[in-house]
């Protein structure tokens, strides 16, 4: 494991004399980062992500003659690198590209798997669940990672770079460093004890011993050397090479600091598992909404399901018109009658029979929708409909099942080119700081993803579509979007924050499609997220609007959160301009940029 750290700006002697054990030498020394700009309106084309320096590598790869999927790769490579408690090379995620040349869009399951030992009772230890936390930091969590597959395909199928040129740029930041912010320490933070028990993700993240100073430089020498491992070898480097041999190694064997009293149970990932891993192209969600077609990921991601169900619930009402008191009540009626469904019915589609056109029917949408009153909430954990069986009437069946836990880490990203294409991307690690076990020598986190199964079945009797199985992919909340206008890309929309990704990315829409806002504002609109629970999250700027107490007095109950998904979102303007929006605030704020900025104001 080698880091470097560097102070850049008048920082504490104590923090200085902390980090002299590791010193940089002069040419790693970073560049001061790139400004972050929520918002950014031009021509040729476009990325936004969370990050200055990943959406600055998208550009770059832009302006040297990249397409969209190009840049969507270097961009979350370079997330790999500086937010790499989200998302890298030891996790997953779910891609949706728009096809400027032929019309379609496409999308690819980068979805963890399980290793093909895990049985429904992966989760149990004589009979009953492990505790949570434990299967968290673990290599029980582990899933095989699909990352690496994913841009390794998407590039093949259809960029223009190979994965060398496209992993360039963040392979550059990694030696040079990043410059450590308020959020990045905050995380670090929150991840503290666990990193301690693992030597080598303590020497990467916490140098000489201590949190990171904000405004001191992070350099991943590691991680560079293993991008430029996959660029000269390709993913077999993983999924048939040493890479996945130290992966195997770390999972099955987790390297823990003796002196550590945590408990970290071993996996069973083995080097077959890695082998017969793919990242699966398959077809994409599809709804019609307000004569758009909404094109998102279909299971093994309940995203375009559960986003494309709540839309299809809300058609028949003209939203635009209705009072703020009201769209706020249907837009989470909506949600929870859609997450009903989505808890009984979504998991892997390889394993489960997963009635996924069903759930998109506006059929069924109208005979869930008549649930809805404008004068009283429902009451959740409200039961399930039955998709294949939707009569004709307001319809309910069986046991309502409840949401189970997700990790709320992740990260989004949206890119545009020149010639039209558009890519929505959606990566993760799981939980923030992923299992907290970083393999020696290589630089990156590996996910706790399989920690996205239920352990046992939500509610007894019920069948569950998301238990463990071998090789397996848990269900997921992901939810890359991208909305066509007449055959040409309107906007893309894509956000972290577990099971909220889905009412972040369903609110967006709305915003902008129903309710007259612009994509920046419809992105920093305070947000709420009902999943079909007794009382609903909401952020305290949500709490704070004049409709709460009419909500309340509908029968609405609000739990405060502080905040809710971090998006990340672009348009096409009707001049064929784009418009890239990231967060104002949220998660320290986003960075949106374009090839060709227009001048300010125009």
């Amino acid at each position: 494991m080698r880091l470097t750290v560097r102070l850049s700006g008048p920082v504490a002697l104590t923090a200085a004399l902390a980090t002299l054990a590791v010193s940089a030498p002069p040419a790693a020394y970073a560049a001061d980062p790139p400004a972050k700009t929520p918002t950014a309106v031009g021509h040729g084309g476009a990325v936004s992500s969370v990050d200055a320096d990943a959406t600055a590598a998208g550009i770059e790869v832009l302006r040297k003659g990249g397409n969209a999927v190009d840049a969507a790769v270097a961009t979350a490579a370079a997330l790999g690198v500086t937010e790499p408690y989200s998302a890298g090379v030891g996790g997953g995620g779910y891609l949706v590209f728009y096809d400027a040349r032929s019309g379609k869009v496409r999308t690819l399951d980068g979805r963890e798997t399980a290793p093909r030992t895990a049985g429904a009772d992966y989760f149990l230890e004589d009979g009953k669940p492990i505790p949570f936390a434990e299967a968290v930091t673990s290599g029980l969590s582990v899933g095989t990672p699909g990352t690496p597959a994913t841009w390794e395909n998407a590039l093949r199928r259809w960029g223009t770079l190979r994965l060398g040129a496209a992993l360039k740029p963040a392979e550059r930041l990694a030696d040079r460093g990043f410059t450590v912010d308020e959020t990045f320490r905050q995380q670090t933070a929150s991840n503290e004890k666990r990193f301690r028990a693992f030597p080598a993700s303590r020497e990467l993240f916490l140098p000489g011993g201590e949190l990171p100073v904000v405004g001191s430089t992070l350099r991943n020498p590691d991680l560079a050397d293993t991008y430029r491992e996959l660029a000269r070898k390709g993913t077999r480097a993983l999924y048939a090479g040493e890479l996945g041999e130290d992966v195997v190694r770390t999972v099955r064997k987790p390297p823990v600091d003796p002196a550590s009293d945590l408990a970290v149970r071993k996996g069973q990932l083995t080097a077959d598992d890695l082998r017969r891993y793919r990242a699966l192209e398959q077809r994409p969600s599809h709804l019609d909404y307000r004569g758009l077609d909404v094109y998102g990921m279909a299971p093994s991601s309940s995203g375009g399901t559960t986003v494309g169900e709540a839309l299809n619930i809300l058609e028949s009402t003209d939203v635009r018109d209705l009072s703020g008191t009201q769209y706020l009540h249907r837009f989470l009626e909506a949600s929870r009658i859609a997450f009903a469904d989505r808890n009984r019915w979504v998991g892997d589609p390889r394993f489960e029979d997963v009635p996924t056109r069903e759930l998109l029917s506006q059929r069924y949408a109208d005979s869930r929708a008549c649930l809805i009153s404008p004068d009283k909430a429902l009451t959740s954990p409200l039961a399930p409909g039955d998709p294949r069986n939707p009569g004709d009437g307001c319809e309910a069946s069986g046991k309502a099942v409840p949401e189970n836990r997700e990790g709320l880490s992740t990260t989004s990203l949206t890119a545009s080119d020149k010639w039209g294409n558009v890519v929505a991307y959606t990566l993760t690690i799981e939980s923030t700081g992923g299992s907290g076990v970083t393999v020696p020598g290589r630089g990156f986190l590996l996910n706790n993803e399989l920690t996205d199964f239920n352990f046992i079945p939500v509610t007894p009797g019920v069948p569950d579509p998301n238990l463990p199985g071998p090789g397996k992919r848990p269900r997921s909340s992901m939810a890359p979007t991208i909305a066509v206008q007449d055959g040409k890309p309107l906007l893309a929309a894509g956000s972290p924050g577990g099971a909220t990704i889905i009412t972040t990315v369903l609110q967006i829409l709305l915003g902008r499609i129903d309710r007259d806002l612009s994509l920046p504002e419809a992105l920093a609109a305070p947000r709420a997220s009902q999943r079909n629970a007794a009382v609903t999250q909401a952020e305290p700027g949500f709490l704070a609007l004049p409709e709460r107490e009419r909500l309340e007095a509908l029968g609405h109950a609000f739990t405060s959160t502080p905040e809710i998904g971090a998006a990340a979102a672009l348009e096409r303007l009707p001049d064929g301009r784009w418009l890239a929006a990231a967060e104002p605030v949220r998660r320290g704020g986003g960075s949106a940029a374009v090839t060709h900025p227009s001048p300010s104001g125009a």
